[in-house]
Parts: C-alpha cells; sequence; structure tokens
C-alpha cells in the first residue's frame, strides 16, 4: 500500500521522517538514535483529542454528548497507554479489541455502550486521518421497547407532591420547593422535556399566554413544545411565590441552578411515596408523554415534532403502545 493510500504511513512520515514506500517498509518506524517507535510516539494523542472536541463544539454537539464522547476516548487512550508493542496498526486493531473485551468482562457494560465506543473511537480517528479499525464491523445494538409508566401511575406520581397548601412549620422556602417539584413533574411529563432542557429553563422561554415554551435542544436546535392548562396554572403560581429570583426558572435552595443529578433524585423520591415500583427517571417521564400521545391518535411525525428528533426513526423508537391499546384498534378495525 502506498504512502498515498496509507493515511498512517502519511502521518509517520511527517512525524519521523520515514523514506516514502511501502506501508510494511516504514515499520517498524525508528526515531533518530534508532529505537523503535510506537503509535503513542508517533502520534500525539492529548493533542488529537483536543482538536476532535473542539470540532465537535463548532458542529453543534451538545454539551453531554461532547462530554460523553471525551469520556469515550480518554478512556481508549488510557487503556493503550498500559498496552505494549504498539508499532503497526495490526497490534493497535489488537489492543483496540481487547479493550472491548476489558469492557464486556471486566466493567459489565451494556451492548449499547459497546456500540457507542466503537462508533465514536472510529470517527476519532478518522477525523484524524488514521484508518486502523476501517475494517472492525459496528456491533448491533439491542433493540428493547422502552419502559414507559401508565396514566394513573403518572397521576400518582404528580399527586406525590401535595401542594394543597403550606404545613404547620413550612418555611416559605419549604412551600415554594414543593411547589417547584410538582412543576418540574408536570413538565417533564406533559411537554416531553429531556432533563438538560428543563434544567436550562428560562423564565423569558415561557409563554403563558400561548401555553408554548422555546426550547434549545440537541445540537442548539431550537422547538416549540406546548403545555397543558393545568401546568399553565402551576407555572403562574410559582413564579408568583418562588423563593429565589433568577433567570432561570427552577433554582435550588440557594438560588442557583437546579442541575439534572438533583432532578433524577427528587423524581425517584416521590416515585417511592407514590408506591410506583417501576424505575421511574425523567426520561422514562419523556417515554410516557409520547407513548401517550400516540396512543389517543396523535400523528407519530407531530410527536416527532414536539420530541425534538431530526429522524422519524428515533421517535418510533421513543413511543410503544401497549397489547391493550393494539388489541382495541385491531377490534375496531373489523378486518372479518
Amino acid at each position: 500500500m502506498s504512502d498515498m493510500m496509507n493515511p498512517y504511513s502519511q502521518q509517520i512520515g511527517r512525524a519521523s521522517t520515514v523514506d516514502s514506500g511501502s506501508f510494511q517498509q516504514n515499520f517498524p518506524a525508528e526515531s533518530s538514535d534508532g529505537k523503535r517507535k510506537t503509535v503513542l510516539e508517533v502520534f500525539d494523542f492529548p493533542d488529537m483529542i483536543e482538536e476532535y472536541l473542539i470540532e465537535l463544539e463548532i458542529r453543534n454537539y451538545s454539551r453531554n454528548t461532547i462530554k460523553t464522547y471525551k469520556s469515550i476516548v480518554n478512556n481508549f487512550y488510557k487503556f493503550l497507554l498500559n498496552e505494549k508493542d504498539l508499532y503497526d496498526d495490526r497490534r493497535v486493531l489488537r489492543s483496540f479489541k481487547r479493550y472491548i473485551q476489558y469492557l464486556k468482562r471486566e466493567k459489565n457494560v451494556s451492548q449499547n455502550y459497546i456500540y457507542l465506543v466503537t462508533v465514536v473511537v472510529k470517527k476519532f480517528l478518522e477525523f484524524n486521518d488514521i484508518d486502523f479499525l476501517k475494517d472492525v464491523k459496528t456491533p448491533k445494538r439491542t433493540k428493547s421497547l422502552p419502559k414507559s409508566l401508565n396514566e394513573s401511575e403518572v397521576i400518582k406520581l404528580i399527586n406525590a407532591v401535595n401542594c394543597d397548601g403550606p404545613k404547620d412549620g413550612d418555611s416559605a422556602l419549604q412551600t415554594s420547593n414543593k411547589l417547584r417539584n410538582r412543576l418540574i413533574l408536570a413538565l417533564l411529563y406533559s411537554s416531553g422535556l429531556r432533563v438538560s432542557e428543563l434544567v436550562s429553563l428560562r423564565i423569558d422561554d415561557v409563554d403563558l399566554e400561548d401555553r408554548t415554551l422555546r426550547i434549545r435542544g440537541k445540537g442548539e436546535k431550537d422547538r416549540i413544545v406546548l403545555f397543558d392548562e393545568e401546568t399553565q396554572v402551576l407555572i403562574d403560581t410559582y413564579i408568583e411565590v418562588r423563593f429565589h429570583q433568577g433567570e432561570h426558572l427552577f433554582l435550588n435552595r440557594f438560588g442557583n441552578n437546579l442541575t439534572p443529578r438533583y432532578v433524577q433524585m427528587m423524581i425517584k423520591n416521590y416515585a417511592e411515596m407514590a408506591g410506583i415500583k417501576k424505575r421511574v427517571t425523567p426520561h422514562i417521564l419523556r417515554h410516557s408523554f409520547a407513548t401517550h400521545l400516540l396512543k389517543n391518535g396523535v400523528d407519530i411525525r407531530a410527536i416527532q415534532q414536539l420530541l425534538g428528533h431530526s429522524n422519524l426513526s428515533t421517535t418510533q423508537i421513543y413511543t410503544s403502545v401497549d397489547m391493550q391499546t393494539l388489541r382495541n384498534v385491531y377490534d375496531r378495525a373489523k378486518l372479518h
């Protein structure tokens, strides 16, 4: 294979001034003192990682996606640091396979995470014109129906936050936070928000009259979502009585932005109080929102727009109709 056809050989030529020739002839690469150079000596991985993350930000990848990609690439690099004899692409490929094996056996990660690691590492290397993994096939993802709550469980969850009035001994802050928590649950369900979108909401994003929210979603894409009349009343009341003031809608007891982790733990606690045995997360409320809209006859393309999905196939994964609903639709069709 010629240098023109092999990006790795080209990079070696720039880094170690090896004479041009076939890929095999260029290996093992040598330094000026005649010692063999490993892949990690030829390539500046920390610099390559930094360049890649900058590119992702320029391309408007979300903050969470960039954080995930950064973790994946850094962890692979750390694994390579403990590998020996990385003198050609075959050995690097073998190390990558060992890394996948390590993730499965030692870290017990999911098949979907193995899929993500493979995709991200390949993208990272391709961005840097390195084709070590060009022949690696992307593993299959597991396709399981997403879990969701039924309508009665959603009502139980929201009602677990008692906001009928201040209890004896409740401070103004406690009263405000209870109302805030009930509103968070209502919004996650009635608007299908991601938890990252929820904690980023600003007062100016809320249009009470039109019952809409302006959301900055993944990839910095804006969309408009709706909320129902009950949530409209909750928002109006909460804005009037909230303890701290600030440009963000949801604040903690110190007046700072809420974190996604706080919201996750808060939902888990209220689910236990409501006696719901299922695992309940912000994402499951988003699943429930999409599923219930579909069950009630809303067109899947409208759901796609409300969820902020670029591809309809993603929406189809998020929405699952239970068997009883399918049976009812089937019976009404009178096929016989």
